[in-house]
This record gives C-alpha cells, structure tokens and sequence, in this order.
C-alpha cells in the first residue's frame, strides 16, 4: 500500500536502493585514491622542468608501506624513499599537499653552496642541457633560465636555475645532517621553489607516495589545450 508520509528511515532506504551502486562505486574510488593511488594537478613551477604547470602526475600510495584509507597509521612498511625519488606530502609548515624531490636521507650530510649540492663530502657535477629537455614551447618563455643535469652519488636529475641568480634567492645554505626518519626535499626549479629552505626537514610519516609518470597535461597558457607528447611521460631522471 502507498505510503505517503514515510518515515526518515523508509526514504532513506529507498535512496540507497536507488543509489547503492552508484555510491559504492563513489567509495571505492575514495578508498582506491586515498590508499592505493591517485593523480594530483601540479599548479605550480616548482618542480620544472621534470613537472610541467598544468600536468597531472600518478602517485603510487602503495611505493613504500600501506595506510588505512583516510588517516596516516601506517599497516605495513616494505621500503623507505630513495634519493631522487618525487614524493607528494603534507607540509610540515601548514599541511599543504606538496610535490618535490627527495635528496637527503637520514644521516646524509647536505649543504648547498651557489647552487651546488654537496652531499656527504662529494659535490655535484653539472652540465648544460637545455634544449634537450625544455619543451619548445617554453623556451621562449623561460628564456631567464637554464637546465642543467645535476647527478651526485650516481644519481641523475635535471634542475632549472636562473641565468643570472636574484640576490634574493637562497642558493646556499651550511651544512646540515639529516635526523632519523626525516628527509631533506628540494624543488627541482632550484630557484623558484618552497622547499627544505622554506619548510626544514620533512618526517617519514607525513610521505604519501611516489609520483611515477605524468598521467595527462593541459597547456595552461594556450587554452588549456591538451598535451599530447607528455601522456603517461614517465618522472624518473
């Protein structure tokens, strides 16, 4: 018999009858993106020329431990992020979600002097590289910069600094020795980034994920126009 005054428990009922799998469907995309992995549009230049303003980038939540879904307590651990991994995580300054890459470990001795990393006594080696890895719509735009390779204990990154270095950019600082189970993160837009010399030392619990290959792109600065030659690019040096 038609009901028509029914309760606050009948309708909603009816609206998880009616809805059930469309909700489900909601949830488990929730749980997948929060524990298992995500993509996250990078508005920033911090991280160019390796991440380009307008990219979305795939984070693997699963790269080092598994967490239960919407919280940071942590289940399982079976690996800690390397050197020059890209990692999202909260900041320690504010909790905002952030993108850089990891390049002090625990016990590393780092120290940054014009621009030149030095770490655990062995400085950096750099060379030009410019026009192999600047799109070449952004050459024009960011003609005030360069690309250089920055490789250091065998690893390999490409950084982007200014020609001619404002005096207000912080392109050295001491030595500093990292503590257990924290991490020294710079940007690789050297000098155009919030990075340890903004927000210090970042812990290992507040790691989300490693971000692994550029998922899609669109070109803020022509119409949001997709682009296609950066589909699925992967991040690693």
């Amino acid at each position: 018999m038609f009901n028509p005054n029914p309760n606050w428990l009948d309708r909603l009922a009816d609206t998880w009858r009616n809805w059930r799998g469309f909700l489900s469907f909601i949830f488990c995309m929730l749980v997948f993106r929060s524990a298992v992995a995500d993509w996250n549009h990078v508005p920033s230049s911090s991280m160019l020329p390796s991440i380009l303003i307008g990219d979305r980038v795939i984070v693997n939540k699963l790269a080092y431990d598994l967490r239960i879904p919407f919280t940071f307590t942590r289940i399982a651990q079976w690996a800690d992020p390397e050197r020059s991994d890209i990692v999202t995580f909260e900041s320690p300054k504010d909790g905002r979600l952030m993108i850089k890459r990891v390049i002090g470990l625990p016990g590393d001795t780092v120290s940054l002097r014009n621009n030149q990393l030095i770490i655990n006594g062995q400085a950096a080696q750099y060379s030009d590289e410019t026009e192999q890895i600047l799109p070449a719509e952004l050459l024009q735009p960011l003609s005030h910069t360069r690309v250089v390779r920055e490789t250091t204990l065998g690893d390999q990154r490409p950084i982007m600094l200014f020609k001619r270095t404002p005096a207000w950019i912080q392109s050295s600082f001491d030595p500093v020795t990292i503590p257990p189970n924290q991490y020294l993160m710079l940007g690789d837009n050297r000098d155009n980034s919030g990075d340890y010399r903004v927000i210090g030392f970042v812990s290992r619990s507040a790691i989300l994920g490693r971000a692994s290959s550029v998922a899609f792109s669109f070109d803020v600065d022509n119409y949001y126009l997709p682009r296609g030659d950066r589909l699925m690019r992967s991040l690693r040096s």
